[in-house]
């Protein structure tokens, strides 16, 4: 797979959404570089332009597909894993997989449950209609209309600039097939049903209309060492919604993963 590396140190593999690729992630590592001590790696999933789908055809697949490419990058040292949205399931697939070995696991508004049909999640709602910005987005004031909680320049910066180059350019064939076979097997927890007690952080928000927020709250006994958070004025995409407060909810999780390790 394609990746993008920054700094030295532990290990922390982050796992963008589906539909996007690594830059959608970029905006997060500030966090990690001022935390000092990780090793980041962005991954490119299969369906990106930077990685081919290649032979995977189901969200199985791209579960091994990541977990031998964890394995072939960084051998059998401890790591920590961040996933957003459908990263956020294959991470807390390969959170259970690798028990072991992982010291840390956060997702920013992760998939929960896989069917959309089955998941709780609120209504469309744009607390803040912004002309300006839309007329910014240009061609990709619809996709960015579709998600946006709060509209402003700065936010559809953001979005122009780390999401709309991925929308662009993955493979719309290939995540096709995925789609079709997007639900696991069994889910992480109930395959391993033991609690996971490393430090983790389930970051949410309210008015995300893709998977919603209740749906991760009945994950909370599992997670003994969990900071569960559902951020109001914050769509599917929270971390361009609310910068600072994603920023210090992760800043926070680096830290208690760095304390334990």
């Amino acid at each position: 797979m394609h990746a993008i590396e920054r700094g030295e140190g532990t290990p922390l593999i982050l796992l963008h959404g589906f539909g996007v690729d690594h830059r959608s992630l970029l905006p997060l590592d500030p966090v990690f570089e001022r935390a000092g001590g990780w090793r980041r790696l962005y991954l490119d999933l299969p369906g990106t332009a930077g990685t081919p789908v290649g032979k995977v055809r189901s969200t199985a697949d791209m579960v091994d597909a990541v977990a031998a490419e964890i394995t072939a990058r960084i051998g059998s040292e401890p790591f920590a894993l961040l996933g957003y949205s459908f990263g956020g399931m294959i991470a807390r697939a390969i959170a259970h997989r690798f028990r072991d070995r992982v010291i840390g696991l956060a997702t920013v508004v992760g998939v929960v449950v896989s069917r959309h049909e089955a998941r709780d999640v609120p209504e469309p709602t744009v607390l803040h209609h912004d002309p300006e910005a839309l007329a910014l987005a240009g061609d990709a004031a619809s996709a960015y209309a579709e998600l946006a909680v709060v509209q402003s320049p700065e936010n559809v910066r953001a979005f122009l600039e780390h999401v709309q180059p991925g929308l662009a350019s993955v493979d719309p064939i290939g995540l096709g097939r995925i789609a079709a076979r997007y639900t696991l097997p069994i889910e992480p927890e109930a395959a391993s049903p033991e609690p996971w007690t490393r430090p983790a952080l389930f970051l949410t928000a309210r008015q995300d209309n893709v998977v919603g927020y209740r749906d991760t709250w009945a994950t909370l006994d599992h997670y003994p060492r969990a900071t569960f958070v559902a951020l109001d004025a914050a769509g599917h995409n929270v971390h361009l919604d609310r910068p600072e407060l994603t920023a210090a909810l992760l800043g926070d999780w680096a830290a208690r993963v760095r304390a334990e390790h």
